[in-house]
């Protein structure tokens, strides 16, 4: 058979949506992946008066994380932020079976400038490098529900954030009623803490996975550029 413009952009077409398949397969990893990677960073000054403008704009900060009410972990860290989670694997994925939160006000500092974080909104947003540990519910029986079954595999994941790190911050600046301003989740987007640089945290996200992101960067590349070239053979069949 001929192939015509239309029939490559179809097939174009067909290669895009492929290719936004298999990034949506990474779930909610691939929406803060995405916004980590397009979201460009601007001054806090200009995050605050954003704020308050009531301008809801969804905008990324970077700076140092800073508190005066920091708390000690095991090893004597000084933190803003802990959850720990203990969570069951089941078919559909891991099931968060207890969680338990940790946290004071805190905010992120560059220069002589600072803009609260709002903590009750962490949530589905923090990138950090968890701690695990995996096991049986045998083994955790005692902080396990008697209708979870012995030999189904669970972990506890904890995820905390130091004051003494830096810390990329994305979310919409609200104005609070005491007249400061904080970022929190908005304009349908969460609220993403990172304590890592975005493209490691983009990394950390795929999980180690470089044949998905791959195929997905060849699908949408190829997709793209047969419709590039159809739209060029249609309109040089049209010039003749």
């Amino acid at each position: 058979p001929v192939v015509t413009p239309p029939a490559l952009a179809g097939i174009g077409v067909v290669l895009l949506i492929a290719g936004g398949i298999v990034l949506r397969s990474f779930g909610v990893a691939y929406r803060l992946g995405r916004l980590l990677a397009t979201v460009r960073p601007i001054s806090i000054e200009a995050a605050i008066a954003a704020g308050q403008a009531g301008d809801d704009r969804y905008v990324r900060v970077d700076g140092r994380i800073d508190s005066e009410t920091d708390f000690e972990d095991e090893h004597h860290r000084p933190l803003v932020f802990r959850r720990r989670r203990l969570e069951v694997r089941e078919a559909a994925g891991w099931r968060a079976l207890d969680d338990q939160r940790e946290a004071v006000a805190f905010e992120i500092r560059a220069g002589l400038a600072g803009i609260a974080v709002d903590t009750d909104a962490i949530d589905e947003g923090l990138v950090v490098i968890p701690r695990e540990a995996v096991g049986t519910a045998a083994e955790a029986r005692a902080y396990v529900p008697a209708s979870v079954k012995d030999g189904a595999p669970v972990r506890m994941r904890v995820q905390q954030v130091s004051s003494v790190e830096h810390a990329v911050v994305l979310g919409v600046p609200v104005e609070r009623a005491d007249g400061s301003v904080a970022l929190s989740a908005g304009a349908g987007r969460p609220l993403i803490v990172s304590t890592l640089e975005p493209d490691e945290a983009i990394r950390m996200l795929a999980g180690g996975r470089r044949a998905r992101p791959a195929l997905a960067a060849g699908l949408l590349v190829g997709g793209g550029g047969l419709i590039v070239l159809a739209a060029g053979w249609a309109i040089a069949e049209a010039v003749h």
